[in-house]
């Protein structure tokens, strides 16, 4: 059977300087498709579209994952800008939302790495918290804490031991969307995972997997997204 192909979304940067060049540039840090590749898919970039394009999309993959980034814009969910909260990402939001909701209804396996976390929550009518204090060491310093599971989610099943994992955030969830259930606290309360229950595989998890060592997470949504064999005979 081949892998399943597991979407990335990108970053967009509007110079970036390598070789002799300094164009605008659409990029992901290569923890993420190292991740999808050590658990068992194949990884594809997805640079932004026009939001119309997600259903596109979505149909040529098997899974997905919304990877880590700037601050959503908190326009998304009506609230005032905090000026702690980064400048906004005007493409990648309207792009990324399209694929979440479009993922949503087609039921395509769903991971949303910290901002796509965020992102999930967003999508589904929830709320941040635009400045959270120690979930990061400095900027570009990843720090490390535990993360205690809920028992009875899905990510307990996959994860039942309290972990440390690899944290790099400043906004966290507030209130919750649509259906979604947390499944995941740090110490201190912070949401650190969340998931719709039922059939469809949706979980967003607030530390960054791609910077640690621990599969059980990505391998699972790349089981979701694994094709059912046909029956022979």
């Amino acid at each position: 059977m081949p892998r399943p192909l597991i979407g990335i979304t990108t970053y967009v940067e509007a110079s970036t300087r390598y070789g002799v060049w300094d164009v605008p540039t659409v990029l992901t840090p290569t923890g993420y498709h190292r991740l999808v590749q050590a658990s068992g898919g194949a990884a594809v970039l997805l640079p932004p579209d026009e939001p119309e394009a997600a259903g596109e999309v979505l149909s040529r993959v098997d899974g997905l994952v919304i990877a880590g980034g700037p601050d959503v814009d908190p326009a998304h969910y009506g609230a005032a800008r905090d000026p702690r909260t980064g400048p906004a990402a005007t493409e990648r939001d309207a792009w990324e939302l399209a694929l979440i909701r479009a993922a949503l209804e087609s039921g395509t396996p769903l991971l949303g790495i910290c901002r796509g976390m965020q992102a999930l929550n967003v999508a589904l009518g929830g709320t941040l918290i635009q400045h959270i204090d120690g979930h990061s060491a400095g900027p570009g310093i990843m720090s490390h804490h535990p993360v205690r599971p809920v028992p009875g989610t899905r990510y307990a099943a996959l994860v039942p031991e309290e972990s440390q994992v690899p944290t790099y955030h400043h906004q966290a969830v507030d209130r919750l969307g649509r259906g979604l259930v947390a499944s995941a606290h740090a110490v201190d309360g912070t949401v650190e995972a969340v998931e719709l229950p039922g059939a469809a595989w949706v979980l967003g998890v607030q530390w960054h997997p791609e910077r640690g060592v621990d599969t059980r997470v990505m391998s699972a949504l790349v089981t979701a997204a694994s094709p059912v064999p046909t029956p022979v005979g």
